[in-house]
């Protein structure tokens, strides 16, 4: 009779990883379990590919970005900025293109204040369209962040239903057999928060990045208002056609 009771428990403990390490716990979880593990390991990795994508493309806009600003400072006319700006100046370069432009479809009548209106809607448009693309890639980030710890609590769920479901099979609550099962499940949860939380972490360092650069861009417009508004101001006919050319 001993022998026969014992039976079920020795066939569960043969099915127990030899040692309780991350992949052993990995290869013994059921199917779905993998599932959800290999599903919140990609998603971490799209996390730290839009980290480095993001931190390069943000970089670079800044400084462009600056350095445009900074060659500004002295500008009298809108050509004058735009010469000092640099042909590859970003977001300044439309800003500049836009003023530059309404000013020469203007050039046969049209009042002043109709012109800075008419340029103010183009830079409300161009601030957008910017805010759009420096944003790309962060509402991925905010769902990572958001759903990971759930869908790593789901396959913990599904991995303990599983547990249980052997420990009635096997007609036994040795420790020995129960924890590994439970170990497999809980490895779920774990790789989900290690998913989340660089997620959130990132895209709030993001957030921060972004705000900053947006604001740089609305100085930027500020001054190529300012520096259309002097344009307008002017009376003398050739310098107000050469700033509109």
């Amino acid at each position: 009779m001993l022998a026969e009771g014992s039976s079920a428990p020795l066939a569960s403990a043969q099915r127990v990883p030899r040692e309780l390490s991350p992949w052993s716990m990995f290869m013994a979880a059921d199917f779905f379990v993998k599932g959800v593990m290999v599903g919140l390991a990609f998603a971490s990795l799209v996390t730290w590919t839009i980290f480095l994508a993001k931190s390069i493309e943000l970089y670079l806009a800044r400084r462009k970005l600056s350095a445009a600003l900074s060659g500004m400072d002295e500008a009298r006319t809108l050509l004058e900025a735009q010469l000092a700006a640099g042909p590859d100046c970003g977001v300044i370069a439309a800003l500049l293109g836009a003023a530059r432009g309404e000013m020469r479809l203007s050039a046969d009548g049209g009042s002043e204040a109709g012109i800075k209106e008419r340029a103010a809607s183009r830079f409300q448009e161009i601030t957008r369209a910017e805010a759009r693309a420096i944003r790309r890639g962060m509402g991925l980030l905010a769902t990572i962040g958001a759903t990971s710890p759930f869908v790593g609590l789901f396959g913990t769920v599904w991995g303990i239903m599983n547990s249980f479901i052997g420990i009635s099979k096997s007609q036994t609550t040795n420790l020995a057999v129960v924890a590994p099962g439970i170990a497999e499940a809980l490895l779920a949860t774990a790789i989900g928060l290690v998913a989340a939380i660089p997620a959130v972490i990132i895209y709030n360092y993001f957030a921060r990045l972004t705000k900053n650069h947006l604001e740089l861009v609305g100085r930027g417009a500020g001054m190529v208002g300012r520096l259309l508004s002097r344009d307008l101001d002017r009376t003398h006919p050739q310098l107000l056609s050469k700033a509109a050319e």
